[in-house]
């Protein structure tokens, strides 16, 4: 993820970034959910069984600790589904590992709203437009409402912990200025703006994607965004995700307000190091399995058949050591380009869905025509 509002605070103002120090591990702990997202990369559904009992979770999060994993998303399917989250969680406490709570708000009553935001260090609602265009894509009607008195119902207790979570696409890309309307009326502190990736339904509704030109207006829209929003003292924080090269518009743009400054921005740049799938991030599913990110086309092993220490510490994975050169080594376009080790190739998992190559190049990367003129 891009944490373009801290980067530009902690710079202008000389302060330490929000450094990565560890790895994240995003925990699929169900693929069970009461909602049918158009873009869901696990396909999830509310039949769904769960196939990990908590004896195996509570068993593996040691495991997790001791291998680097600081900060685990706990994610689904609707992980509020799982009676068991909070055991889970409080697990986590213990050991020192800070969760966040991705989820669709729908079950965040009166009745858990308090546990939720002492048991958690962060939770995400996901919101994906206006009322009329969220209930589309989330498949239930009055979904909006629904997830908006969540969202309601946690501020209530606490400003500081609760952020929305939306996803670009051609459906939801009309309601971007809506998403930050929201944030400002209701005070919601974070803002967390994703582009789609190929996996799942985002695989089988490939057409729903935007287009580059799109995606250039959308990305220096929420560029516009984080600076008008530092230059008035808004505290909303923005942050992107599955598309690393928006830090290089970040970066242009930077440099015009602050060309002073440029040089330290470019050296936090390279060492945020973009992409970071199998070198600071994992995925746990809901079956066990272990990939570099949530929607790689490969496991990388099974949490009930090998030890995780073994699996993530790479020792006899070519593909998972590959991932972990730093710039990584890429083909077409991304080769020769000049800022490859600020966004690292961006989305392995759009490059094999595209072009069935891990290593070529981000099918969706916005830049080439915008690097043209000498970002």
């Amino acid at each position: 993820m891009f944490r373009l509002s801290n980067l530009l605070k902690s710079v202008v103002e000389d302060k330490p970034s929000r450094v990565l120090d560890g790895s994240i591990a995003i925990w699929n702990f169900t693929n069970r959910c009461n909602l049918s997202c158009l873009h869901c990369y696990s396909k999830a559904t509310l039949d769904s069984k769960d196939l990990l009992s908590t004896n195996d979770i509570l068993a593996n999060l040691p495991k997790l600790k001791e291998s680097g994993v600081k900060f685990l998303i706990f994610s689904g399917g609707e992980p509020l589904t799982r009676h068991d989250l909070f055991e889970i969680a409080n697990s986590c406490k213990e050991l020192g590992i800070v969760t966040y709570l991705s989820t669709n708000g729908l079950y965040v009553k009166n009745s858990n709203a308090k546990k939720i935001l002492d048991t958690f260090n962060y939770v995400g609602i996901s919101i994906d437009g206006s009322p009329k265009i969220h209930d589309k894509f989330r498949g239930l009607e009055g979904a909006f409402e629904e997830s908006m008195k969540a969202v309601r119902l946690l501020n209530s207790y606490n400003l500081s912990k609760v952020g929305i979570r939306f996803t670009i696409t051609k459906e939801t890309l009309p309601d971007l200025e809506f998403i930050f309307e929201l944030c400002e009326k209701e005070r919601i502190p974070k803002i967390y703006i994703s582009h789609l990736v190929y996996s799942g339904r985002g695989l089988d509704n490939l057409e729903m994607d935007i287009s580059k030109e799109q995606r250039v207006k959308a990305v220096n829209f929420i560029i516009d965004k984080a600076f008008e929003y530092y230059k008035n003292g808004r505290d909303i924080e923005i942050v992107t995700g599955n598309m690393e090269m928006d830090a290089i518009v970040f970066l242009d743009r930077f440099a015009k307000e602050y060309p002073e400054l440029k040089s330290e921005m470019v050296k936090r740049l390279k060492s945020w190091g973009g992409n970071s799938a199998g070198r600071k991030l994992l995925n746990i599913d809901s079956k066990g399995d272990v990939k570099p990110d949530p929607f790689f086309p490969y496991t990388i092993g099974n949490l009930l058949r090998e030890d995780f220490r073994d699996i993530w510490s790479g020792e006899d994975n070519k593909m998972l050591q590959k991932l972990r050169i730093h710039p990584r080594e890429l083909e077409g376009k991304c080769k020769e380009c000049k800022y490859l080790d600020i966004c690292n190739g961006g989305s392995r998992s759009r490059a094999w869905a595209i072009y069935d190559n891990l290593w070529a190049q981000d099918p969706s990367c916005y830049l080439e025509d915008i690097t043209k003129e000498g970002i």
